[in-house]
């Protein structure tokens, strides 16, 4: 299998366009574009029945306490935790790409719909919850259930890069048993056995000017 995108380079930094927060000189970060990136793949299985897309943020700070607080530093050496940003299953295998801003284009306060896609290309696709649905939830503005792609927004005083992982899934099963508000956990939990090959890329992103090449 082989995944690619014309948004970003493997291995380099995903323009702003694609992130859910832009650094602001002010104000540390404001509200971006938060496009969904173009993918696209091809080399699946033959014996493929749909797939599974997973894009993460495995360098979440553990604890939030320095997390965006004035005059202190997220440390490197905090362990760090997954954060999901978008998850997207039954895909079906006869589909090869999907364009730049098809599935996000702006961000949605309480989020958007899901899980199933309103989509006539995609068809039996659905959107999981992503992991903006546990961060906003305290926020009155912001709380609600944040279905499919929304984009990075790492934390401002971050003194590490986070990597965001999109990975491909070719799977032996046509619908993929999760219901209702799934997460990406729930997702990887069903599909071990099923799980025919995989191809993956990576992001990068920052919100911390310090660390910007």
């Amino acid at each position: 299998m082989k995944l690619w995108s014309n948004s970003f380079k493997d291995g380099g930094y995903i323009p702003g366009e694609f992130a859910l927060g832009t650094i602001d000189p002010v104000t540390h970060v404001t509200l971006s574009a938060n496009r969904s990136p173009h993918l696209a793949w091809n080399e699946l299985p033959p014996e493929t029945r749909s797939l599974v897309l997973l894009c993460v943020d495995p360098d979440v700070p553990s604890v939030p306490d320095d997390v965006n607080q004035e005059g202190r530093t997220v440390p490197p050496d905090l362990p760090r935790v997954d954060f999901y940003h978008w998850v997207m299953i039954d895909i079906p295998p006869g589909i090869h790409s999907m364009p730049a801003g098809h599935f996000s284009d702006g961000v949605t306060s309480r989020g958007k719909l899901g899980p199933e896609i309103a989509d006539a290309v995609f068809g039996t696709a659905r959107h999981g919850v992503n992991d903006y649905t546990g961060w906003f939830a305290d926020d009155p503005a912001m709380a609600g259930d944040y279905f499919g792609y929304d984009g990075p927004c790492p934390p401002w005083n971050d003194s590490e890069i986070h990597r965001y992982f999109f990975t491909l899934y070719a799977l032996d099963i046509e619908h993929l048993p999760v219901d209702g508000n799934f997460t990406g956990a729930q997702v990887l939990a069903a599909m071990q056995s099923h799980i025919l090959d995989e191809a993956n890329i990576v992001s990068l992103y920052t919100l911390n000017p310090s660390l910007q090449e």
